[in-house]
């Protein structure tokens, strides 16, 4: 059953004063992609967010008797049709957007604040939004560019028997040539600076079909790693690109955005020993999969096809989509159960949420993801990643859980937060506005 999104007249109650606390749907607009070079990783991606949603639905009833409906946009990826379908899909009573693009979410930025709607970027989007001080509306939840970075070069280190052994080692970043690709670097420049290792950055002009210049200076080079920050298309053909090159698949990393199925599927043993970071397991064990296996997909209600439930992406997408609906939960808590809550107060429940292991049990997600908790200051909520290894034919966990070094962040994460401010002549958030 397609639940049925708001109609412009609804939208336009919605808008109204008091309207929200009236209606019994919470509406979530759904960009996506899946359409163009993209679609094999935006797709599962999207599916989850979707299934997620009706399982709510089927299962509970929605959220404490408000029903989640939703509707989709087709972005392919490109920042202008994000920008189109945000101002579309705002009108009809859109509370949080997952812009679901890096380029997309800088183009939002500066729109949210003024359209009071927050913008949850689960593993992407700008890292200095880590600072709730100067970014009331963006919550990087999960991890930025910037800790993703960070933990591949502790893993590194540790590889080479510390960080020190790395003075002297050559370390290429092959990244999509866009605001994505370029968040890492610079991370990775300060890294470069502490250790002494000698960072090469080989830009891929997107979609990323064409890498064969890219390759020829990895083989002129000749380093001792590549991190691969690519998405959709370019990451197998980076791995393919590898393997005509000669170059050993197992120094190769990729950011969690270029370590799923569809990232490795064709390249098969090609890709064998190609590692990446991981935010979530895969499978169809975790308790949230099997609810949607059984309330959504049985009774022929998947927005997708069943086989594909459980994979890496399909995955995120419900816990993209999770954490967004427990924002509206904990909103609730504070502003009234059973009410539609406006985009600023589930801004405060994004600001507020709280899931440790005995709620993640609750909702599923035991083991999945680990503990997420936000302030006001900190809209990321958790710095965690694992690194899985590509085996020819499935992902398997490589190392443990590693946490990004604060110690290195935050003075980054401040400084970019500041010069953000003072280019836009803001000023920081006041405490009191941290209590309302």
């Amino acid at each position: 059953m397609k639940l049925v999104p708001y109609t412009l007249a609804a939208a336009a109650l919605v808008a109204a004063t008091g309207a929200f606390a009236q209606a019994k749907e919470q509406f979530f607009p759904l960009l996506v992609y899946r359409t163009g070079p993209y679609a094999p990783n935006g797709t599962p991606w999207a599916n989850g967010k979707q299934d997620y949603l009706k399982m709510i639905n089927a299962r509970d009833g929605g959220v404490n008797g408000v029903k989640l409906t939703f509707e989709e946009c087709e972005t392919s990826y490109a920042t202008d049709k994000g920008v189109e379908c945000y101002e579309r899909l705002k009108g009809k009573g859109a509370t949080l957007f997952d812009p679901q693009a890096t380029g997309i979410t800088f183009a939002l930025t500066d729109k949210a604040p003024a359209d009071k709607v927050p913008l949850m970027t689960l593993g992407y989007g700008l890292a200095a939004s880590a600072d709730g001080g100067v970014f009331k509306w963006n919550f990087p939840l999960m991890g930025s560019y910037w800790t993703a970075a960070d933990i591949l070069i502790q893993h590194l280190g540790r590889k080479e028997g510390g960080l020190d052994k790395l003075k002297g080692k050559k370390i290429a970043l092959v990244y999509h040539d866009s605001p994505f690709g370029k968040e890492p670097i610079p991370l990775l420049e300060e890294r470069s600076k502490m250790h002494g290792f000698e960072l090469s950055k080989i830009p891929v002009t997107a979609p990323g079909v064409e890498q064969k210049s890219a390759w020829l200076q990895v083989r002129q080079q000749r380093p001792d790693y590549v991190l691969l920050w690519g998405w959709g298309v370019m990451n197998s053909t980076a791995l393919k690109e590898a393997q005509a090159t000669g170059y050993p698949r197992e120094k190769m990393y990729g950011v969690w955005w270029a370590g799923a199925e569809p990232d490795v599927k064709d390249v098969g043993m090609g890709a064998k020993g190609y590692n990446a970071l991981a935010l979530n397991t895969s499978g169809t064990t975790p308790r949230v999969i099997q609810d949607i296996l059984k309330h959504v997909h049985d009774k022929g209600q998947g927005t997708g096809p069943k086989d594909e439930v459980g994979s890496v992406l399909y995955t995120r997408g419900v816990i993209i989509q999770a954490l967004g609906v427990e924002a509206v939960r904990r909103a609730q808590e504070r502003f009234g159960k059973g009410k539609v809550m406006s985009g600023e107060q589930v801004r405060w429940g994004l600001e507020n949420l709280a899931l440790d292991d005995k709620k993640l049990e609750q909702l599923g997600l035991a083991g999945v993801i680990r503990p997420i908790s936000t302030s006001c200051q900190d809209h990321q909520g958790s710095t965690w990643a694992r690194v899985h290894t590509w085996d020819g034919a499935k992902w398997s966990f490589s190392s443990d859980w590693y946490q990004a070094d604060e110690q290195i962040l935050k003075p980054l994460v401040k400084a970019a937060a500041e010069r953000y401010a003072g280019e836009k002549k803001l000023t920081r958030r006041l405490p009191a506005d941290c209590q309302s």
